[in-house]
């Protein structure tokens, strides 16, 4: 008899969309889900701090190897931020180093979110992240009191509006914002246009991309049904059908060029009965090479 939590041989990679609870690391998520599951290959596509929580895309089986199909997928985060409060970690999980006492309005609020606002600036990464130097993560250095300034990466800021009044010291926001930001290094510049500090005081990410909170279910509401199948993925993708002698050697790894197909576009390439085979990403100029297979 099969366990009812042990993935079928027909429906064994794909992705589970989390609602993570705040409090717990993306990393204790994967763990609970690999044991409730009973599975060996569990990943996810994008790391959310422990005070976050909200939608966190996990990867199981083979889709551990996609989760590039959300590297460059905008996020968006409900959150609040609480100025005249310094802290170490740039969120109010860690040690609070300082305070000030700036008094602060609406309109000095709304001045300072237009400053980024649509707008694409040099964001520097906290101290206490998952960013690694020389092989050794950010917040590793930081609770060994080793301070390293990173360089400033652009990121841009597609949205920043506040969803509430100003009310001690506290206001809240709705975010989207391109790959890479941190959202508590948003809430230290923000405040730094009004000569103050800022932090982040909660957080929750509601969407990557077009895919939103309402898909989630939390861990414990969590079963093999929820899990969408990493072909589903691929329906716009463009498609080709090769036939059998070259579908032995896309099998083997073999790069495609302009012989089987002129596009500039990453493809899918089926066989003569429409299986998907592989999924091919452009290598350069009428050459292709195999990124993931089915």
């Amino acid at each position: 008899m099969v366990a009812d939590n042990i993935l079928s041989p027909t429906k064994k990679s794909g992705f589970f969309f989390v609602h993570k609870k705040s409090n717990m690391t993306s990393h204790d998520v994967v763990w609970q889900i690999k044991k409730k599951f009973n599975l060996d290959k569990v990943g996810h596509t994008g790391t959310l701090d422990p005070l976050a929580s909200g939608l966190l895309i996990i990867c199981i089986g083979k889709a551990t190897k996609l989760a590039f199909l959300f590297d460059h997928l905008d996020k968006t985060y409900q959150g609040v931020f609480v100025f005249n409060q310094k802290y170490d970690t740039l969120d109010v999980t860690g040690k609070l180093i300082d305070t000030t006492n700036i008094v602060l309005n609406e309109q000095l609020i709304q001045n300072s979110f237009a400053c980024f606002h649509q707008q694409t600036y040099l964001q520097t990464p906290p101290m206490f992240s998952a960013v690694k130097v020389n092989g050794q993560k950010m917040y590793h250095l930081a609770r060994k009191n080793q301070t390293i300034t990173l360089p400033p990466k652009e990121v841009t800021i597609h949205h920043l509006e506040a969803q509430s009044n100003l009310k001690d010291n506290q206001i809240s926001f709705i975010t989207r914002v391109s790959k890479g930001t941190y959202i508590r290094s948003l809430a230290q510049d923000i405040a730094s246009k009004m000569n103050t500090f800022g932090a982040l005081s909660s957080l929750q990410r509601i969407a990557i991309g077009s895919y939103s909170k309402q898909l989630t279910k939390t861990i414990d509401a969590l079963t093999l049904d929820d899990l969408v199948e990493d072909i589903s993925f691929f329906a716009t993708c463009d498609k080709i059908i090769l036939n059998n002698y070259l579908i032995k050697l896309v099998k083997n790894g073999i790069y495609l060029d302009h012989r089987q197909c002129i596009t500039e576009k990453p493809f899918i390439v089926q066989d003569s009965n429409h299986n998907f085979i592989a999924y091919y990403d452009v290598f350069e100029k009428n050459k292709y090479y195999p990124r993931y297979f089915f």
